[in-house]
């Protein structure tokens, strides 16, 4: 499964790709508004990062709107993948960028048929967002199962990537079910790392070393 980072701070993005963890990037406007920068010299700088789909999102809601936003996003660089909401709108403006050779990443999708319109209309990626559906009572993995079961029915040329992930949990359950990508906020991808067996190996390890050395 690949990990794309959930941020547009460059250097939690710089300190995990060091690490070799970074696949992909995805942005939406309020992160990129926690950094106080401007956007594209943000983006522009995360392309010279990260060399993978790096997620733009659009600001209009209207099909014009959108699709003049997302032709000028991609010029940024050609790893630019254009972020899309799950609207009429939005659909009609993924069918007409996946035709202009645009990627789409399509992003707000709650339920199955929503995943499924946006395949139909051409998205490269789609975002179930499962933390935000946990948190109104809903499994957000069964979502991941079923938008899984549908990619796998068809010869859909696109990627699930599991959002609004939560705690380290989330990344794991996704793996298990298959789904390509996790997007993940630095604050988890953190937590990945950890487990206290860890910690009180390392230090078993390290005091019995220093008492060796001392006999």
């Amino acid at each position: 499964m690949k990990f794309f980072l959930d941020t547009a701070n460059v250097e939690s993005i710089k300190y995990f790709a060091d690490m070799g963890l970074v696949d992909g990037v995805t942005t939406n406007p309020s992160l990129v508004a926690k950094e106080g920068r401007n956007f594209e010299d943000v983006i522009r700088e995360i392309s010279e990062i990260v060399d993978g789909p790096i997620s733009a999102e659009v600001l209009s809601t209207d099909v014009d709107g959108m699709v003049r936003e997302a032709l000028e996003l991609s010029e940024i660089h050609e790893n630019i993948v254009i972020k899309v909401p799950m609207t009429k709108d939005g659909i009609k403006a993924t069918h007409i960028l996946a035709n202009k050779g645009v990627k789409v990443n399509m992003t707000l999708i709650f339920s199955p048929a929503q995943a499924l319109l946006a395949l139909k209309a051409g998205a490269r990626f789609i975002s179930p967002f499962i933390g935000r559906l946990d948190d109104i009572s809903c499994s957000g993995m069964e979502l991941v199962v079923a938008v899984r079961d549908i990619l796998d029915n068809y010869d859909f040329e696109c990627e699930i990537i599991v959002a609004s992930i939560r705690h380290p949990l989330h990344v794991v359950e996704a793996a298990r079910l298959g789904a390509d990508i996790a997007t993940i906020p630095p604050s988890v991808m953190e937590k990945l790392f950890n487990h206290p067996l860890t910690d009180v190996g390392l230090e078993r390890f390290l005091k019995d070393w220093s008492n060796a050395f001392k006999k």
